[in-house]
């Protein structure tokens, strides 16, 4: 497939764009159901076409014709950090059916979709793919993660490449070097506080005794107590997963404070210009919602060559 062109639905801030531009893909058209991620994505991809807009109610004949449809359909409805399966979160789960609807209208060559792995556990999984493959599409589901992208954060993510093929296809992509944590760490920016403070919570001063203990004066760990919040996490390996809430924290010997958006930008792989809202929790929840960019390059690469 020569000079492909993609449709990019959900795009949030521009994960799976920025990584199909970096395989040679051009993005026709990208939508949103939030203004601030199309605001985002547009400031980042000008050449796009851009729609603001809930993907149930889209006009599928105003979408370009292209031949790869990239999809991240809401994850909130099927990850485990949500819980079981609730009936508020039947809006979000049933935003995979838009794509489906926009398959059926305009039959690329293509679909990639990404979500979490529990998306194959959804009760209407198997009502989802037998859909898809009524319209002729082989499906190869694969979990993976973005560490073995050279993402330095260990996000493990379902990928599904669906194809007009008779069977499914079979992508062998070499992992990369994991990067360590400490390579995005902006250690002498920004304001740091003392850890030794009044009002501290006592939790907080056990976690970091806990990791000193095993890693020294420097490390990172979550603000909270459950996983490596527990113990900490080493320097030397990539982060945890990047959520959409502030969760990541450093300590510098006797002082600590949050990752900055700036760094969770490279922690999740966007190249260190990408724009961002001014306001930091905007930029974190359009960050910890979006596709690594380089896990797109290296999939839409690859799906290129084979499919």
């Amino acid at each position: 497939m020569q000079k492909a062109t993609a449709v990019d639905l959900f795009a949030g801030a521009g994960g799976f764009t920025t990584g199909a531009r970096a395989a040679g893909v051009k993005v026709l058209w990208c939508a949103n159901h939030w203004q601030i991620a199309v605001d985002t994505h547009e400031q980042n991809h000008p050449d796009s076409t851009h729609l603001c807009q809930d993907l149930h109610q889209a006009n599928w004949e105003d979408v370009p014709f292209h031949d790869m449809l990239l999809a991240s359909p809401a994850c909130t409805g099927h990850t485990n950090a949500r819980g079981k399966e609730r009936s508020h979160h039947d809006a979000a789960r049933s935003t995979a059916w838009a794509v489906v609807s926009c398959a059926e209208a305009k039959r690329p060559e293509v679909l990639i979709i990404e979500n979490v792995p529990e998306f194959l556990s959804w009760v209407l999984y198997p009502a989802f793919a037998d859909a898809l493959s009524r319209l002729g599409y082989s499906l190869s589901p694969m979990i993976l993660d973005a560490a073995d992208f050279g993402v330095p954060q260990h996000r493990v993510r379902l990928f599904i490449i669906a194809t007009r093929s008779r069977h499914p296809i079979s992508l062998h992509i070499k992992k990369r070097p994991h990067v360590h944590v400490r390579s995005i760490i902006e250690w002498e920016r920004w304001n740091w506080s003392p850890i030794e403070k009044p009002g501290r919570s006592q939790k907080t001063l056990q976690r970091v005794a806990n990791a000193r203990k095993e890693f020294g004066p420097r490390f990172v760990m979550p603000y909270y107590s459950s996983g490596s919040g527990l113990t900490g996490r080493s320097l030397d390996r990539p982060i945890g997963t990047i959520t959409t809430v502030d969760r990541w924290a450093i300590v510098d010997d006797q002082k600590m404070r949050m990752f900055q958006p700036t760094e969770y930008r490279l922690g999740m792989g966007f190249p260190a210009d990408y724009w961002l809202p001014k306001t930091r929790s905007k930029a974190i929840h359009l960050l910890g919602n979006a596709v690594c960019p380089p896990m797109a390059c290296d999939i839409i690469r690859e799906t290129l060559a084979v499919a």
